[in-house]
């Protein structure tokens, strides 16, 4: 039987609206852990026991963050992750691995399959709570059509095209602006290169394959970021 240590949350969330978490997990005592404390905390809960019936579920209630165990039967989560990003309805639906599968090949393949986050089980009840609570608050803070986005004392100016840091402005060439404001646009995603080049230089356009790459070193050496990870063969993510 896998074991999770969910217990005892201490109340340090409240919300002023409902938002909708779905948990897919084949361990029935996982789900009604999590399901009691979550619910606590003012999320509505939603539970399926495997991938299928997860997608299904999802398709319904198009929930705000889906918790996905990896290993499930009929159905594992790496295939339910590629499955519920093919739905339309759900592209702004987070979703976060909560596995007690810890490998780098395992997380790797989770972000690979569209996941937000990858959290092992065991993770202390306040941080998970602390998490799911950041994760939802910047998607509810940052839209995709957004004009301004602040992050920090990073601003990003759209209409514009200004971008200032601890309040020195800064002018970028169309591309390293268009790159930021892609990343900036959802802080808790892995934009995959392909995606990168598809929405900043378009799919008619042919760069090189190092042309990411500089763009991402110019953009650190100009603002001096250094949040914006590497996620090597994969993508890059900016992290607040």
């Amino acid at each position: 039987m896998k074991s999770i240590e969910i217990i005892n949350f201490v109340g340090i969330l409240k919300l002023e609206d409902e938002q909708k978490i779905l948990l897919i997990d084949d361990e029935l005592d996982i789900l009604e852990i999590l399901s009691y404390n979550l619910e606590k905390e003012g999320y509505d809960i939603y539970t399926a026991t495997n991938g299928n019936e997860g997608i299904e579920k999802a398709k319904e209630i198009v929930p705000d963050l889906i918790l996905l165990d990896v290993m499930m039967p009929e159905k594992d989560g790496i295939e339910t992750c590629q499955e519920l990003r093919k739905v339309k309805e759900l592209q702004k639906t987070l979703i976060v691995f909560l596995s007690a599968r810890s490998e780098e090949f395992s997380q790797l393949a989770g972000f690979q399959a569209g996941a937000n986050d990858y959290i092992v089980k065991l993770i202390k009840p306040k941080i998970l709570i602390s998490k799911v609570n950041a994760l939802l608050q910047l998607t509810s803070q940052v839209s995709d059509n957004a004009k301004l986005i602040e992050i920090g004392d990073l601003v990003i100016d759209k209409d514009n095209f200004r971008v200032s840091k601890s309040g020195q402005q800064f002018l970028l060439p169309k591309k390293e602006f268009d790159l930021l404001y892609l990343l900036a646009s959802n802080t808790e995603k892995v934009f995959k290169r392909e995606e990168i080049l598809e929405k900043v230089w378009g799919n008619d356009v042919i760069v090189g394959e190092r042309t990411i790459d500089v763009h991402i070193r110019r953009l650190r050496e100009k603002l001096g970021i250094n949040t914006i990870q590497t996620l090597k063969g994969i993508g890059y993510k900016l992290i607040v």
